[in-house]
């Protein structure tokens, strides 16, 4: 083998590089109901009952859906004024990627991508439903995320009643 066809020592395998992408967003569900057009006739005063929510499956062994979803319960004197429901999804390509970041990748990485967008959405449906413009407020996923692991491993840690 002469010198000219020896392989440069760059060209050893190095270990694949780390990808995450968002390869499509759309809007899985929206959902907007008025129980009664009672609502219009009375003075305005919402009681505001916000759920907010993500899950994420694994579509293919590179693929995930993430879906963010809100849900929220206007009441009105007692009455539900109005239910608006977003669930807003994203297709993410995560390669390469250890294993031990991958629930903190889908768990707040994800959702705090698809956040605007589901917070667009449920401008929009509030304000054709003719109600005031309702803004959520931003929400840090990275510590939604945590305090949700150390309340799962505190759940799950024995008690040490025996």
């Amino acid at each position: 083998m002469s010198d000219e066809q020896q392989v440069a020592p760059e060209a050893v395998e190095a270990p694949a590089q780390a990808q995450l992408a968002l390869e499509r967003i759309y809007l899985k569900d929206l959902s907007f109901e008025v129980p009664s057009a009672k609502v219009f006739t009375s003075e305005w005063q919402p009681e505001l009952n916000i759920n907010l929510s993500s899950n994420a499956e694994q579509l293919d062994p590179t693929h995930f859906e993430v879906v963010l979803s809100v849900t929220l319960t206007a009441n009105n004197g007692g009455s539900p004024a109005y239910i608006a429901e977003v669930k807003q999804a994203g297709i993410f390509l995560i390669e390469n990627v250890a294993q031990e970041q991958l629930p903190q990748l889908l768990g707040a990485y994800c959702p705090n991508i698809l956040f605007p967008f589901v917070r667009e959405a449920l401008t929009d449906v509030i304000t054709k439903g003719s109600f005031p413009q309702f803004l959520l407020a931003p929400i840090n996923f990275d510590a939604a995320f945590a305090e949700n692991v150390e309340r799962l491993q505190h759940e799950s840690a024995p008690t040490g009643n025996a």
